[in-house]
């Protein structure tokens, strides 16, 4: 989320979540890409993508969402949903990242 600005691509964001996750030895069990916009849908423009060149704006809306599924094993997703502020984001979903098991 320290990531998130506007002006920035969003691959960027997808990029520094893969940062993060190389950085635990997690980055090839990351599958799917780091978030998407939230506006009248759950899910819509822009995915959080490597490839993708939207430039955030204030006042959108997206979640950052990093995941990492270890086959047979287990998998975690983190999900948060944030505006992009003049100066960064507002986490709109303020909750403890404290692992709970099921």
């Amino acid at each position: 989320m320290d990531a998130v600005r506007p002006g920035i691509k969003v691959s960027e964001i997808d990029r520094a979540a893969r940062k993060s996750l190389q950085k635990s030895g997690l980055a090839k069990y990351f599958t799917h890409s780091t978030g998407h916009g939230v506006g009248l849908e759950i899910h819509e423009a822009p995915r959080l993508g490597v490839e993708q060149t939207e430039i955030l704006q204030p006042g959108m809306v997206i979640t950052i969402e990093p995941g990492a599924y270890v086959p047979g094993k287990w998998g975690v997703r983190i999900e948060d949903m944030v505006v992009v502020t003049e100066r960064g984001c507002e986490v709109l979903t303020p909750t403890s990242k404290e692992l709970v098991e099921i």
